[in-house]
């Protein structure tokens, strides 16, 4: 056990033996009317209030002994310690000055004080000086500030001639201390020694006798010199004089009839001298170390002692100083043996040999600058005959139970007049309760019971504890009575406090704290709208005492009792949610999922409101760390798994309620508005809680976001709507409306910010597969239209046209020849195109919004493994039909044509795909592509069919593949050659690659319809040019040119005079600039024919000119920059082709009956060709760049110049030379086909194309062996030549499947070897 706690018991122990019976309100009664009866005969009261007045004249002789020095002494040499004035009496001083300066105070009525006053009232308003007061607060300084103003003034006044000023300062320093202790008065909790030491420096201006012989001057000296105004003429006997008396009657309630005789017992009992005995009694009990006033147990240090013992010894002999001076026959008449005796101390203010001291020496101001340590009051006494002991006059038995008794007394009395109905509401309270009588009351009884300060602020901390417990104070008393521990600790550090008090003082901070505790308690009954006014005052005084570090042995139970303060909290959390969700659910509706959301926005609503008015916890540790009352954190986790598990038990109900019809009982909206809101609780229930949840949020929604998601899928059908021209850029609303249709889903996915990132990624998988969906019905739909408008039905034709006129002129002047009309484009046609190329930029947006390449990764790194087995594996074939040729038609006339398109059908007969339709030829290119997706092994019917415009369609001609994933595996490109039933052959390039369940896969497809629609579209559009551009680049318009035949002339003559009315209608002109094409440097120049100029070769072509002319303007304005370009890069090729097909016929192994073309009639292609060149460049104004223009295959066709007049030996050499060069360079090696990956945005397209301009240009070996075609005998070696590359192409494939197959071999020797390829399976009969 501590020594604190020994000593504590102790000084208990003495308690218990002084205090044996409960203090009794008759002792209270008797020991405080004795302090009051003390106050009023050591500051004895005039019976009349008139002051005497100062003497007329003064003897000169005392005038001169005089000397006021009051400005050169400074007061504050009375002690070694200053003590301080509290910082309220600047305020209340300043209050009074202003009464006394404006005449309202009767006690103060004299002109010349009331000048005084009004002066140092003038000085007290300067900030300056009023900050330095409440600076130092040095009591001394404020009377000597006075008296220097008093000096001034005095001086001033005419009336006071000589040195009379000097005795009229001695009254007037007199008053202001009075009118101090007046306004000390008032002020709860003022220092004794500060009172003490005003009534030191009152008893050093009150009036002195000169000394006699026997030390005390004779009454007639006394009433000669008595001019002081602290000089009493008497003592009176009635009690209405006592004033502290008067306090002590009203407290007690007792007349003033039957306290007079009290007085008159207590007059023979309660004397001076009986008060200067019971401060000797103290000293030598603290000398002889009795248990009060105090002795070395009672403190923890020596240094806590010595502190004590000098501040309480020191204090005692002031309290004997200032009766010996107010009754000096004190002196006289005790025994020698009262006064101890101090060593070292010499002199005394009262000298017995000082006969004839003057006035000013008796009386001046001068007297507060001597020291009172200098009084020596026991010289030659002997300290032994005072006995130490118990017993007192004005002490009680146990002074401390006295004084607390007392002031619990004055607390009850000032409260019942606080709440008497009688007090005006205007009245002041003061602010620490008590009144100003009663606080002069309780500082004179501790005065006289040495009641020390640091119990006197514990004590009264104590009872207004008790009286806020029981309810009969508010709670901001508490915070004043703790700053009266604090301004008690300022001056008494808490290490010096005496054992006991300190003891009393944490005693009552623990009750104190526990007390808040249970407010705090108590005040989570208004969880969730609790306030913060309603628990900061506790807060702030816990804080307080938390901050005293006087808490330690109540920290375990602070601890517990928070941890009450959690658990009442979480119970209020509870009650409510339990009440608030009954209130919900009473609601009346079908709609179960309102309720919940309700719920969760009253959860977020009061959580942030808790989080705004309490951002950190309450009564967190001291040490700083977690801990403490986290309200939010509270409602929070107690709250929201409530909340989940409702969510949880409404599952069945919500789901069911979510698919009960088209107008469901709880709308899917509600639902995903429902999940955001859980998101937002659990997200807050995450960052406010530690403990985890097992509520999976993913898993409960996620069944209605794929029940949203095939919603979606079904409205696709719904987003294709009608298509017209609108906006800058030549697309239509339909392309924007579709692409709004198709964004706000994605907006709506991302809106949910899905909580898991696998399941978000999983969800715009699908999301990614419906957009698929939309864009390929998109193109379907929009190629569906453009079809109609590109082969318009013969009633379609009925309307006139602006070429109808051209056109008749055209076959009159065609002398029977069958002639090809020329197809005006509608700029409809142009929109549609435009809107493909719109959708794929969209497209490209919406794979950027979606963030899809982070999503495949996602999936990538979350996905669970692949199993080794699945029977459910799918492949997507991509199927393009090429070309057919060696059809025969199906009439008997040999110079019959066909017009045909191709049907691919499966094994069940349903059409899976359809080509357009080629007119007028029985070697017909489609080139269309088309994708089928295959599980097992697929047979598909290829069908060449003759359109007819009425009736049926004649079937040209049947084959059969067997789309095969095991036969495709090696997922290269595949030219399959097809021999139909009846007579001709069908070239497919099939390809596979596995489908996935993948975002990239499905933006892939759909990049890859919107790119073979577009393909389609442009290809159309070339198709409608391209019969017209073969007959006007013919060879027959070529023959007629050189030959001059005079038909022929008419022919152009006429179609030149139908380009001028064309030209004249259309506004339209051709200009061109001569530019040379560049010859080999080893060839000379061919001489120009001199019959024709340039002019009659351009003549020839014109109306290719004209038809450019009208129909280039509608799509110079009705297709947008890139597709505009894009058609005419293709009319460019489409005329390239055709200049390469009057040159040399195409590569083949059988010989050509096509005859080559005279030097004169090469130099007039290759003026077409420079014309044209020309006119598409329009000196770099036209629509297609200059590379594009001279592009490789407008290299080639130079080339044949070179080579085109070689003999037959020469041109073989080359090629063998040629090819050897070509396959040593780089072999030919077939390719994997074109994956969809490859085309999932623009971005991975614009790279592919970048690659295959980087590949290496072709040579011209193959076009040597199209010149040798038109030479006789050479199909063998060209036959030769074609079996060498394929054989080469075979080997090279060879090299890199064994390449392939390495890679895929595992460590250690045993290698994973792919099936066999089966062999082709047979027709099956149901198609045969």
């Amino acid at each position: 056990m501590s020594r604190r706690s020994v000593a504590s018991s102790a000084y208990a122990g003495h308690e218990r033996r002084i205090s044996k019976h409960r203090v009794s309100d008759e002792d209270l009664f008797s020991h405080v009317l004795r302090v009051a009866y003390l106050n009023y005969l050591v500051l004895p009261k005039p019976t009349t209030a008139p002051l005497p007045a100062p003497p007329t004249a003064t003897p000169p002789a005392r005038r001169s002994a005089s000397t006021s020095r009051a400005s050169r002494a400074s007061p504050s040499a009375t002690s070694s310690r200053t003590v301080k004035f509290p910082e309220k009496l600047i305020k209340v001083l300043d209050q009074r000055l202003e009464t006394i300066a404006m005449g309202r105070d009767p006690a103060y009525s004299d002109q010349l004080l009331r000048r005084t006053m009004a002066a140092f009232y003038t000085q007290l308003k300067n900030e300056s000086f009023r900050r330095q007061m409440k600076e130092n607060r040095k009591i001394e300084e404020l009377v000597l500030m006075y008296a220097t103003h008093a000096t001034s003034t005095l001086k001033k006044d005419p009336t006071l001639a000589g040195d009379a000023w000097k005795l009229e300062l001695n009254t007037h320093v007199a008053q202001f201390l009075k009118l101090l202790s007046e306004c000390l008065r008032g002020i709860s909790h003022v220092s004794p020694e500060l009172t003490t030491r005003l009534d030191m420096y009152v008893a050093k201006l009150a009036p002195a006798t000169a000394p006699s012989d026997s030390g005390y001057d004779s009454a007639s000296t006394s009433h000669r010199d008595s001019v002081s105004l602290s000089s009493a003429p008497g003592i009176s006997a009635n009690v209405a004089d006592m004033q502290l008396v008067n306090v002590v009657a009203r407290l007690f309630q007792v007349s003033l009839d039957l306290l007079q005789p009290e007085i008159d017992k207590l007059r023979g009992v309660c004397t001076e001298r009986a008060a200067l005995l019971d401060l000797k009694t103290c000293l030598k009990n603290i000398a002889a170390g009795e248990p009060f006033p105090g002795r070395r147990d009672d403190f923890d240090s020596d240094a806590a002692w010595q502190f004590w013992n000098v501040l309480e010894t020191s204090h005692i002999r002031q309290l004997i100083s200032i009766l010996v001076k107010f009754n000096p026959e004190l002196i006289k008449s005790t025994p020698g043996d009262v006064l101890p005796k101090r060593a070292g101390v010499r002199g005394s203010v009262y000298n017995p040999t000082s006969r004839n001291g003057s006035i000013s020496s008796r009386r001046s101001v001068l007297a507060l600058s001597q020291n009172l340590s200098e009084v020596d009051l026991s010289a030659g006494e002997d300290e032994d005959d005072v006995q130490a002991g118990s017993e007192f006059t004005y002490i009680p038995p146990n002074p401390k139970k006295y004084y607390k008794r007392l002031l619990e007394y004055c607390l009850d009395a000032d409260l019942a007049a606080m709440h008497d109905p009688n007090v005006n509401d205007d009245d002041q309270v003061s602010l620490g309760i008590l009144s100003a009588p009663h606080i002069e009351l309780i500082n004179e009884c501790a005065l006289r019971w040495r009641i020390s300060q640091p119990y006197r602020a514990a004590c009264f901390l104590d009872l207004i504890k008790q009286l806020y417990e029981r309810n009969e104070v508010p709670l901001d008393c508490i915070p004043e009575a703790l700053g009266t521990i604090t301004k008690v600790m300022h001056d008494f550090s808490f290490d010096k406090w005496p054992i006991h008090d300190a003891e009393y003082l944490i005693g009552v901070y623990g009750g104190l704290v526990s007390t808040l505790l249970a407010a705090l308690y108590h005040a989570m009954d208004k969880l969730p709208e609790l306030q913060k006014d309603d628990v900061l005052p506790y807060l702030d005084v816990l804080a307080q005492l938390r901050a005293t570090g006087l808490l330690e042995r109540f920290e375990s139970d602070m601890l517990a009792r928070v941890d009450d303060i959690r658990v009442r909290a979480r119970g209020v959390t509870g009650e409510w949610y339990v009440r608030r969700t009954g209130e919900l659910q009473a609601t009346p509706g079908v709609n179960r999922a309102l309720p919940l959301l309700f719920m969760t926005d009253e959860l977020e609503r009061h959580a942030q409101a808790l989080d705004k008015r309490f951002p950190e916890p309450l009564l967190p540790p001291p040490d700083g760390g977690d801990g403490g009352v986290d309200l939010v954190a509270l409602l929070v986790g107690e709250a929201v798994p409530r909340f989940l598990a409702d969510l949880e038990a409404s599952r069945k109900k919500l789901f069911e309620g979510s698919t009960n019809g088209p107008t469901p009982d709880v709308p899917i909206q509600d639902i995903f508005a429902l999940y955001r809101r859980t998101k937002t609780v659990l997200d807050m229930f995450s960052a406010f809680s530690e403990q985890p949840t097992e509520f999976d949020i993913g898993g409960f929604f996620e069944p209605y976001v794929r029940q949203w998601l095939v919603d979606t899928d079904n409205r696709t059908a719904q987003w294709v709507q009608a298509f017209e021209a609108e906006g800058a850029d030549g697309c239509s609303s339909s392309i924007v409306d579709l692409f709004d249709s198709l964004r706000s889903p994605i907006n709506f996915l991302q809106d949910l910010d899905w909580s898991d990132e696998y399941q978000s990624a999983r969800f715009f998988t699908s999301l990614a597969k419906t957009i698929s969906k939309a864009i390929e019905q998109y193109c379907r739909s929009i190629e569906e239209q453009f079809m109609t408008e590109m082969f318009p039905r013969p009633t379609d034709h009925m309307q006139p046209q602006k070429s109808s006129a051209w056109l008749e002129k055209a076959k009159q002047l065609a002398q029977g020849e069958k002639k090809i009309e020329p197809f005006n484009f509608l700029p409809a046609s142009c929109v549609k195109l435009n809107n493909v190329d719109g959708a794929r930029r969209l497209l490209d947006n919406m794979y950027n919004q979606m963030q899809a390449d982070r999503l495949t990764e996602i999936i990538e790194a979350h996905a669970p493994p692949v199993p080794e087995k699945s029977e459910d594996l799918r492949f997507l074939f991509s199927v393009k039909v090429v070309m057919a040729e060696d059809l025969v038609p199906l009439d008997s006339s040999p110079s019959s044509l066909l017009d045909t398109f191709v049907t691919l059908s499966d094994q069940d007969g349903n059409r899976l795909a359809k080509t357009r339709t080629i007119y007028e030829t029985l070697s017909p290119r489609w080139d269309e592509t088309f994708d089928v997706s295959v599980v097992k092994p697929l047979w598909l019917m290829i069908s060449v069919r003759d359109r007819a415009l009425v009736g049926k369609h004649d079937t040209v001609g049947r084959a059969y593949v067997c789309l095969d994933p095991r036969r495709f595996g090696d997922f290269l490109v595949h030219d399959l050659w097809f021999d139909l039933e009846t007579h001709g052959r069908v070239l497919l390039r099939v390809s596979m690659e596995g489908e996935k369940d993948d975002i990239g896969f499905y933006f892939g497809r759909a990049f890859r319809s919107l790119k073979r629609s577009e393909g389609d579209m442009v290809r159309i559009f070339i198709d409608k040019m391209s019969p017209f551009i073969r007959q006007s680049l013919s060879r027959a318009v070529l023959k007629a040119l050189v030959k001059g035949d005079s038909s022929k002339l008419d022919y152009n003559r006429a179609l030149g005079g139908v380009t001028a009315l064309y030209r004249s209608a259309l506004g339209g002109s051709s200009n061109t600039s001569e530019v040379q094409i560049p010859l080999p440097s080893d060839e000379k120049p061919r001489v120009k024919p001199g019959e024709l100029s340039d002019v009659e070769i351009e003549q020839a072509i014109a109306p290719l000119f004209d038809y450019f002319d009208a129909n280039l303007q509608t799509l110079n304005t009705y297709l947008g920059g890139e597709t505009k370009e894009l058609v005419m890069t293709r009319a460019w090729k489409e005329i390239l082709a055709t200049i390469e097909g009057l040159l040399v016929p195409p590569l083949s192994e059988t010989p050509s009956d096509m005859k080559p073309l005279t030097d004169k009639e090469v130099d007039i292609v290759f003026k077409w060709l420079k014309f044209l060149r020309d006119y598409f460049h329009a000196g770099g104004e036209g629509p297609v760049p200059i590379e594009h223009l001279q592009n490789q295959k407008y290299r080639d066709i130079v080339s044949i110049r070179l080579y085109y007049d070689w003999d037959t030996d020469m041109l073989m050499e080359e090629c063998v030379r040629m090819m050897q060069q070509t396959l040593r360079a780089s072999p030919s090696v077939k390719k994997r086909a074109k994956s969809v990956y490859a085309q999932r945005n623009l971005g991975t397209i614009k790279d592919r194309k970048r690659e295959k301009k980087e590949e290496k240009e072709v040579s011209n070996g193959e076009t040597i062996m199209r010149i040798l075609r038109m030479r006789p005998g050479t199909s063998d070696f060209i036959a030769q030549q074609l079996q060498i590359v394929a054989a080469m192409q075979a080997e090279q494939e060879q090299r890199e499947r064994q390449k392939a197959k390495r890679k895929v071999q595992r460590p250690g020797g045993g290698a994973a070897r792919a099936p066999e390829i089966p062999p082709v399976p047979e027709i099956p009969p149901s198609l045969a």
